[in-house]
């Protein structure tokens, strides 16, 4: 599958512009991580994932992560990519436990890059760029402050990766900052 026939699927299930900024926002988060931990000539592929990750969800909310699989699958999708975009929704929506690194990653992230997002929001600067780790940390702290983001999620994202909370949280920053202002 190319970058080009991704889009065109989620554009096809997807409409609202908050809901594509967020797949692109992932999509280059998880290019990012691609390079860094060394799986570089799987870049694309990683951003696919990244991209298709919420296909289902402006449409069929209520069957995330299962709905998306179905309409993959009709289409032929490359099972590693259902397998990828499916296990996000782990001890969620769905079964299928996160077990690849690539998979891992968008688990953790997915959830962070929405904070992160919320934390620029607020921010004087409204960017990335000059974000420090500690400001994340103490919006993570207030539960109610971007309620829709699972700390859970986003903690159990980093013991599956073996890295702290600082640890993700710095490198999903430094992701961010490589293509947002």
């Amino acid at each position: 599958m190319t970058r080009e026939e991704a889009w065109n699927l989620l554009t096809e299930y997807n409409k609202e512009p908050f809901h594509l900024e967020h797949a692109r926002t992932v999509e280059k988060t998880m290019e990012y991580f691609a390079e860094q931990l060394g799986y570089g000539e799987e870049k694309e592929f990683w951003g696919i994932v990244g991209l298709l990750h919420d296909l289902d969800f402006e449409r069929f909310p209520e069957q995330h992560c299962i709905k998306s699989q179905e309409i993959m699958r009709e289409r032929g999708i490359d099972e590693r990519i259902i397998h990828a975009t499916a296990s996000h929704g782990y001890g969620i929506t769905v079964d299928i436990k996160p077990e690849h690194q690539m998979e891992k990653v968008l688990f953790a992230v997915d959830e962070l890059t929405g904070l992160i997002g919320a934390v620029v929001l607020m921010r004087p600067s409204k960017s990335v760029q000059d974000l420090e780790v500690k400001s994340v940390k103490k919006k993570f702290k207030t539960r109610a402050f971007a309620a829709g983001c699972s700390r859970e999620v986003i903690s159990q994202g980093a013991e599956m990766l073996g890295w702290s909370l600082d640890e993700l949280i710095e490198k999903t920053i430094e992701a961010l900052k490589t293509f947002q202002d």
